[in-house]
């Protein structure tokens, strides 16, 4: 009798950090809807509050704040028939092997790491820690759960090598434990620049007419492409070189319309930029509104977003609980 092949285990999560915007939609939780589906995949998503502490946050306001990050994730398309959904700091594992994998890791790997050096500028009166040691802790939460594929954008592609990095010399050193897994990235939309500097990836940490929200009312999103920095001249044309605003816009285009890019180029031959734009906004609109409209529904039974965490919290623990005894007896702690 053949061997039937193991399921593959799909592993990502996002920061609580207040609303969810279109370049977190489209580089990830979009992705992440889809490759539930594949019923070769495991999908595990969470909410990753411990990672949200290492920049100032309101402590007061934070259970809301995962709250709202779980009911938007489930608004964005996340279903727990198809997924396992859970808050990081609710499976203690995940700082246990943090501290496991901090004994193997260099300092030299962790301040070369870009991500680090970016917040590092952006946080100068309040470089912590936690900063630093960041990469460790998301390796801990890819390789707890024995992961296979980590659907990321592009700008997290260099820590999940770095978490293939830390498998390897794990199991090198103690003995057999973690797969290395693998980066999954959207050949279009892994990094979604900025409106208001096509040189950033979008980010709410750039003021709020840099990104549009996944649930920002629709004047909101027409007042906010209106706005949006444009190249100079009026050609509508994808160059990333010499029109990066306009490509911005292109691909955003296209990945709410699902137009071919050539297409949508073709269309707006000869037209300007105000049209364009126009046009843009209604489409976005037109894809946010059933999102919204679940969001809404969603609102009114809090119980339920509880209830999908806490079961997603037992599964998680169940898987998080076997991979660190392995741990504990490689490492002779048990």
């Amino acid at each position: 009798m053949a061997k039937t092949e193991e399921r593959k285990i799909v592993f990502s999560g996002i920061q609580p950090t207040g609303a969810i915007h279109i370049g977190n939609y489209l580089a990830a939780i979009k992705n992440w809807a889809e490759l539930q589906k594949n019923p070769d995949y495991d999908c595990i998503f969470f909410i990753v509050d411990l990672h949200a502490m290492t920049i100032p946050y309101n402590a007061k306001k934070f259970q809301e704040a995962i709250y709202n990050a779980a009911l938007d994730n489930l608004a964005a398309g996340l279903d727990p028939e198809k997924c396992t959904l859970f808050v990081q700091s609710q499976i203690k594992e995940h700082s246990e092997l943090t501290w496991i994998l901090n004994t193997i890791t260099p300092v030299g790997e962790l301040e070369r790491m870009t991500q680090y050096k970016e917040k590092a500028k952006e946080q100068k009166e309040e470089v912590n820690v936690g900063l630093l040691t960041y990469p460790v802790l998301q390796a801990a939460d890819i390789l707890l759960y024995k992961t296979d594929f980590v659907p990321v954008g592009k700008d997290q592609e260099q820590h999940v090598e770095f978490a293939r990095t830390l498998a390897r010399k794990f199991n090198n050193r103690f003995g057999k434990v973690f797969k290395e897994p693998e980066a999954l990235i959207p050949k279009i939309g892994a990094k979604i620049m900025s409106l208001s500097d096509p040189s950033k990836k979008m980010s709410k940490s750039h003021g709020p007419e840099s990104y549009i929200s996944l649930f920002d009312s629709d004047d909101e999103i027409r007042r906010k492409i209106k706005i949006a920095v444009t190249d100079s001249g009026k050609e509508i044309k994808y160059n990333l070189r010499e029109k990066p605003a306009i490509s911005n816009l292109l691909t955003i285009y296209h990945l709410f319309s699902e137009k071919p890019i050539k297409e949508i180029e073709r269309k707006y031959e000869g037209r300007g930029y105000a049209e364009f734009k126009n046009d843009l906004a209604e489409v976005i609109i037109k894809y946010l509104k059933p999102l919204r409209e679940k969001r809404e529904k969603l609102k009114k039974n809090p119980d339920y977003v509880k209830n999908v965490l806490e079961q997603g919290r037992k599964k998680a623990q169940k898987i998080a609980s076997a991979t660190m005894e392995e741990v504990k007896k490689k490492t002779g702690l048990i």
